[in-house]
């Protein structure tokens, strides 16, 4: 893989990561994953998993780093929806 390559991958994956932290961030400092679509999440999860494997099988390490990155954000959204949304409320 070309250097320019790489580069561009990087770039690329360090975009779409910023992309998710908006989201994460809202929902910790809320304390409510409501608005979040669980089964999108699944989906997500699953789909950003097979871009690693992908990039595992062609040794693509851009594609493994940034993709590894937002399958734990994503992980961590779930996370937070399931101990945020299923918390009792304050009334």
């Amino acid at each position: 893989m070309s250097e320019l390559t790489t580069i561009v991958g990087f770039m690329a994956g360090f975009v779409t990561t910023a992309a998710n932290l908006p989201q994460v961030w809202k929902t910790y400092r809320t304390k409510s994953g409501e608005g979040l679509s669980f089964r999108m999440l699944l989906g997500l999860a699953i789909g950003v998993g097979l871009w690693i494997v992908y990039g595992i099988m062609n040794r693509l390490l851009p594609l493994i780093v940034t993709n590894a990155v937002v399958l734990l954000l994503i992980l961590s959204l779930i996370g937070m929806k399931f101990k945020f949304d299923r918390s009792p409320t304050k009334d």
